[in-house]
């Protein structure tokens, strides 16, 4: 999929731009905990790295009917892609346990931790999970923020259009020193924050309190963006919002043999 069949296209159409590639261990294992802005998220960052990295998805990518179904869940089974029952429950839980045996193998390992995708390009509420799966693995968290993938496959649009984005990946994030405290749900809080903030430094994207999935839903319901009542710009854990700007892209070195 990388080398031959998908990627060198992927390439072609978005021509990816990284920083911080060095922050990515060369072994072992390593949460890699994404903002999650678009469907092409989880085929662009594998494009970049020299390791291979798995993501979990929502289940209906591979219960789909008809050939248009069937070549979905191929594909998402062919990129390694772990089904998850967003209902919640034993089922997420299920998923998690998956992640979490990926990790015990030493390997990389995607979440997003909105659970779901951007409404509006805006960052929101990160859920637990991967806080509970950095304490019981004891791998380091590795924050990665996708820049533009928004625009480039806006909510809606089945094709993605042709231009360039970026990725940029953070320092490792350990937490070590609550190693144990897994079932404290303060805790969980606190360390999700954490990576949040991580996520909002280095994406420069405005942060909302709330979970992405409940502001799906009120707009769905018809509720207009300025009246769901979020709240004000802040940043995770109530500390004041970084000074931060989204990344630009490097600029092209022109040829010197080209007049």
């Amino acid at each position: 999929m990388k080398r031959v069949l998908v990627g060198p296209l992927l390439r072609l159409m978005f021509r990816p731009w990284v920083r911080g590639l060095e922050n990515i261990p060369g072994d072992g294992p390593a949460i890699m905990a994404s903002n999650h802005l678009a469907v092409i998220d989880s085929f662009v960052l594998p494009l970049v790295m020299n390791r291979e990295i798995v993501f979990i998805g929502k289940s209906e990518y591979f219960t789909g009917t008809g050939l248009k179904g069937r070549l979905t869940a191929g594909f998402m089974r062919g990129v390694g892609t772990i089904p998850v029952d967003r209902s919640g429950g034993k089922a997420s839980e299920g998923a998690l346990r998956t992640g979490l045996n990926r990790l015990n193998d030493g390997g990389l390992f995607g979440i997003y931790p909105e659970g779901t995708r951007s409404p509006d390009g805006r960052l929101y509420r990160g859920k637990t999970g991967v806080a509970r799966l950095a304490l019981e693995s004891g791998a380091p968290v590795i924050p990665v923020a996708m820049i533009g993938t928004d625009k480039a496959q806006p909510i809606g649009k089945r094709l993605p259009k042709p231009m360039r984005i970026g990725i940029v990946i953070g320092e490792p994030l350990d937490f070590s020193r609550y190693q144990g405290m897994e079932n404290d749900r303060f805790i969980l809080r606190s360390v999700t924050d954490e990576i949040m903030y991580s996520l909002m430094s280095l994406s420069g994207q405005e942060y909302v309190d709330i979970y992405a999935a409940t502001q799906k839903a009120r707009l769905a319901a018809g509720v207009k963006a300025s009246e769901t009542g979020a709240p004000p710009p802040s940043a995770p854990g109530g500390r004041p919002a970084p000074d931060v700007q989204v990344p630009e892209p490097p600029q092209e070195t022109p040829d010197p043999s080209v007049d």
